[in-house]
């Protein structure tokens, strides 16, 4: 009611200052037959605000609805935001340095479960000038009735919308295979990996070059330089210096003698020495390495037996997405495996999503001790009659990328490496998504291997769901899985490299409303009418809430 009350107390003031401000600008150039006595009492009763300019008369209002006790129009909409904030981890078992790590997932499914339809619901903020550039553009194309294609262009940034309003673009409405939402939420993405440094191989270098902004010189001296001096030059270099000069701080800079691979072969080839770190996967021997998203353990094995024959001491946590009466239906062998990862000290965890870490009490004192994080080809379940691609489901891939880089870091050491493999033409889980949300949680991108030619590629690779019951014939091999082609599979490697600086609130990609999910007319809608329609919404707009909650579906 407060906020009702102030908000028609704004109304009739600016009706009656806007009012004052016409009778004044009319009264300068004269009325005719206007009773002048009638305007010096209209002038009266409307408080004597000849004088008051726009500027001062907002100010006034601000300093009248103060003195009454209702904030100001910007002070509200803070207010509101800080309730929301705070209603998100309310009565949450979180300890407070863990809370930022959960509060993206939290805000996602508070966005899920919001009814647009209800009579109290909450109006998500809209920008006017963007809402009239959606409206142009949906115009422009003949979609003004397209839901799934205007959520697309509601979820694009203003840039965005004015790239593809200069660039004349139209979404092919007569394709035969994808439809028009579709193909252009990928050209949208496309869009957005322009200035991503791609997703094919990448080295040391040249993820370097792209994270500096640096030009093809600057690309040639780096590339003449040693081991040492090139690993010394990745560290310590910043914007502050010119690159020569930590080139030549580098040359005269002598070799520690710790005992460590990072200074073995000082004066090898650099980019060579660099690359060979990552492909065969020399961590730090004393942290504990994590697993995400694994499903028949082949993977943990694989990498227990990696840093045992290292000689590591760190543990390996090996984790997987489904409980453990499931694995035993898809994975016959899953036991025997779990026994050996055992009998190797590692520890298995079951029901782990990573983008909740920090609410699984698993992961209780782990806090900063991970040196080393892998989750293989990701993937966020698919959805009968839609293709990955398609806007409708598309977003869940990018957030469990942007949630998963958050919730690491508070469980990744500063200086720890997280690989993520992934097929650089996905159109689920894109590498926009994995780099995009590395970055934005101050994760490095500090090359991209490709996946052949990294030392732990030889496991058994699997599905991950229910095919992986009648389509393992041959796992022992890596012969069985065939989905994708396996020379555009990459490694995409990130350094975590805190700033210490307070982070803003992590971005999510704004799920469809049920409203949206109604309106859409193609993929396992498309000959659906009436209530079988709605029902179906209704089920979909459900799974994800659920998904979103942490429960695994299908």
């Amino acid at each position: 009611w407060l906020k009702l009350c102030a908000s028609l107390a704004r109304g009739a003031a600016t009706f009656l200052i806007s009012a004052s401000s016409a009778l004044l600008e009319m009264a300068e150039e004269g009325f005719e037959g206007v009773d002048e006595a009638e305007l010096a009492r209209l002038e009266a009763e409307l408080g004597g605000v000849e004088g008051l300019e726009e500027a001062d008369a907002g100010e006034d209002l601000e300093a009248l609805l103060a003195d009454v006790g209702v904030p100001a129009p910007e002070e509200e909409e803070a207010v509101e935001e800080q309730e929301e904030e705070e209603d998100l981890t309310e009565g949450l078992d979180v300890e407070e340095h863990l809370r930022e790590a959960v509060e993206g997932s939290l805000r996602l499914k508070r966005l899920l479960s919001e009814n647009e339809d209800a009579p109290n619901a909450k109006k998500r903020k809209v920008d006017p000038v963007k809402e009239q550039k959606v409206k142009a553009l949906l115009t422009r194309w003949g979609l003004v009735n397209d839901a799934v294609v205007k959520h697309v262009l509601d979820q694009s940034l203003m840039e965005e919308i004015d790239l593809i309003t200069k660039s004349g673009y139209c979404p092919d409405k007569n394709n035969m295979w994808k439809s028009t939402a579709e193909i252009f939420n990928r050209y949208v993405s496309e869009l957005r990996e322009r200035g991503m440094p791609g997703g094919a191989a990448c080295d040391a270098i040249s993820a370097f070059k792209h994270r500096w902004k640096m030009d093809l010189a600057a690309d040639k001296t780096l590339r003449a330089l040693s081991h040492k001096d090139l690993r010394y030059v990745l560290i310590n270099f910043d914007s502050t210096r010119e690159l020569s000069e930590v080139v030549e701080e580098a040359s005269i800079m002598d070799v520690e003698d710790d005992n460590s691979t990072a200074t073995a072969s000082p004066e090898a080839v650099g980019i060579g020495t660099i690359g060979r770190f990552t492909r065969l996967d020399l961590i730090d021997p004393l942290a504990d390495a994590a697993i995400f998203g694994d499903a028949n353990f082949t993977f943990a094995l694989r990498l227990v037996r990696h840093r045992k024959a290292l000689g590591h001491v760190g543990r390996v946590i090996a984790t997987t997405f489904e409980e453990l009466d499931t694995l035993r239906e898809r994975y016959k062998e899953i036991d025997q495996s779990i026994a050996t990862l055992e009998e190797n000290f590692a520890e298995v965890l079951h029901g782990v999503d990573c983008t909740q870490i920090a609410t699984n009490p698993q992961f209780k004192g782990m806090e900063g001790s991970f040196g080393a994080v892998y989750y293989n080809f990701p993937h966020s379940g698919a959805i009968q009659g839609f293709f990955d691609g398609h806007p409708i489901v598309n977003w869940r891939h990018e957030n469990l990328m942007r949630l998963f880089f958050r919730s690491l870091r508070t469980y990744v050491k500063p200086g720890g490496f997280v690989k993520v493999a992934s097929n650089c033409g996905a159109v689920g889980v894109r590498f926009s998504y994995i780099i995009g949300g590395a970055l934005e949680n101050e994760f490095l991108h500090i090359e991209t291997v490709p996946f052949l030619e990294w030392h732990l590629h030889r496991y058994g690779r699997s599905y991950g769901d229910k095919r992986d019951v009648y389509k393992r014939p041959d796992a022992t091999n890596n012969q069985s899985y065939n989905a994708q082609a396996a020379d555009r599979d990459m490694v995409y490697c990130f350094m975590y490299a805190p700033t210490g600086e307070t982070l803003a609130p992590q971005m999510v990609r704004i799920p469809p409303s049920l409203k949206v999910l109604q309106a859409c007319t193609d993929g396992p809608f498309k000959h659906l009418q009436g209530i079988s329609k709605q029902n179906l919404a209704k089920q979909l707009h459900d799974r994800f809430v659920t998904e979103i909650s942490g429960t695994h579906v299908g």
